[in-house]
């Protein structure tokens, strides 16, 4: 049994009796310079830091048979913190966690936020944007960075989305000796660097525009991404959307991504939710890639310059929830998306050509599913006076997967 036991900046006097008894009786303590550097000699006991990567060494920490293991971890060992990790590898029978106060419970009673009203963000060893999701009118995040740079960069980044009268707090070393902090607006910030131990809290109040890239809903300004006119429309992708219906956790395919706008859209209105897009003109790769930074959804699309005939039937990628088909439909593409998609998948195929019109047609007869026509019109000025003019018209086959009861039915 790996014991993981956690510890604040407060060190050896901020730990309960249990988990005191726990460190002195084990015969390894594994932790970093920092947590080992916290605790007072006992005899014999040996030291260890953490492996380096941590990944790979991982069996080094699972100990010896018969011997007392107690692993180090700062705060809530299971907020972005080593608890998890080691449950992954070693399974949970393996390891009993012993919490103390997390960073982020210290930044909210600081800051005199319940937690109901507070999204947390690890920014921890992972792309600093993907806390632009969370950037709303009235928003208060907790957002727990990797070093000092984190604030600045945080700063830096919801200025630019439109927050840059929001307020800023950075909180050092929480619960210590050398705790401290600096407040002041996200377009104030500058440049300036903080001690590593940091967590960033941020209150958002009025945004400075009205900006295009964030909130869950989907439908945004086809100029709020960057694109070469192969875009699915506002409209049309909002109706797309509502069909393939986001799940926090699932994964979507977006074959002949373009822009990569409805993966990116897929992404923001589920937490949690990944896409799989596939584009083979490597500019346009490229472009879903800037989109889904723009976004702050960068670690969540993972783009693969390849054809879509061969994107469906490779096996290394994760199995879809759902499949969107924008354009440059084919009837082998279709038959293979159906055939991978998880029991309860969505499939959205659109169709602009009287040629893909018929295989959709075609696939409708042999699936089901539900096809329909969508015509928008928008006021523009005609002349001395106004006028409707119409898009191009799309058709929309939707279809869903029965879950596995009713296919096995």
């Amino acid at each position: 049994m790996i014991e993981v036991v956690g510890i604040g900046d407060d060190g050896w006097s901020g730990l309960s009796e249990a988990s005191r008894h726990l460190v002195e009786r084990a015969d390894t303590v594994i932790g970093s310079p920092r947590q080992l550097d916290l605790l007072p000699s006992m005899g014999q006991q040996e030291r260890r830091t953490l492996p380096s990567p941590l990944r790979d060494n991982l069996q080094s920490l699972v100990g010896e048979s018969g011997r007392h293991t107690v692993v180090l971890a700062s705060g809530d060992p299971l907020l972005s913190g080593i608890g998890t990790t080691l449950i992954k590898a070693v399974g949970r029978e393996a390891v009993r966690v012993h919490p103390a106060l997390s960073s982020e419970t210290l930044a909210r009673a600081r800051m005199g936020w319940s937690a109901e009203s507070v999204d947390v963000v690890t920014l921890v060893r992972r792309s600093t944007d993907r806390f632009l999701p969370f950037v709303t009118p009235g928003a208060r995040l907790v957002l727990l960075c990797s070093d000092g740079d984190g604030p600045a960069e945080v700063a830096r980044l919801a200025a630019e989305a439109g927050a840059g009268t929001a307020q800023l707090t950075a909180w050092w070393h929480l619960g210590g000796q050398n705790e401290g902090s600096h407040s002041t607006t996200c377009a104030a910030w500058g440049d300036e660097r903080t001690p590593d131990l940091v967590v960033v809290c941020l209150e958002v109040g009025v945004l400075d525009a009205e900006p295009q890239t964030l909130g869950p809903a989907p439908g945004r300004a086809d100029d709020a991404f960057e694109h070469d006119g192969l875009i699915t429309k506002r409209d049309v992708r909002a109706t797309a959307l509502a069909r393939l219906r986001p799940w926090p956790g699932q994964v979507l395919w977006d074959l002949g991504a373009g822009s990569g706008a409805v993966g990116i859209e897929w992404c923001l209105a589920a937490p949690r939710a990944r896409t799989v897009a596939i584009e083979r003109d490597p500019d346009r790769a490229d472009r879903v890639t800037q989109n889904a930074a723009r976004f702050g959804v960068s670690s969540r699309v993972d783009v693969h310059v390849t054809s879509t005939s061969a994107a469906v039937r490779d096996d290394d990628l994760p199995r879809p929830d759902a499949v969107f088909l924008g354009g440059g439909l084919d009837r082998d593409v279709l038959d293979a998306a159906i055939a991978a998609l998880r029991p309860g998948g969505r499939l959205v195929a659109h169709a602009v050509t009287r040629e893909s019109e018929a295989l959709l047609h075609e696939v409708h007869r042999t699936h089901g599913g539900s096809l329909t026509r969508l015509a928008v019109e928008h006021l523009e000025p005609l002349g001395r006076f106004n006028g409707w003019k119409p898009a191009r018209s799309v058709v929309q086959w939707c279809l869903t997967r029965p879950p596995r009861s009713k296919e096995s039915a």
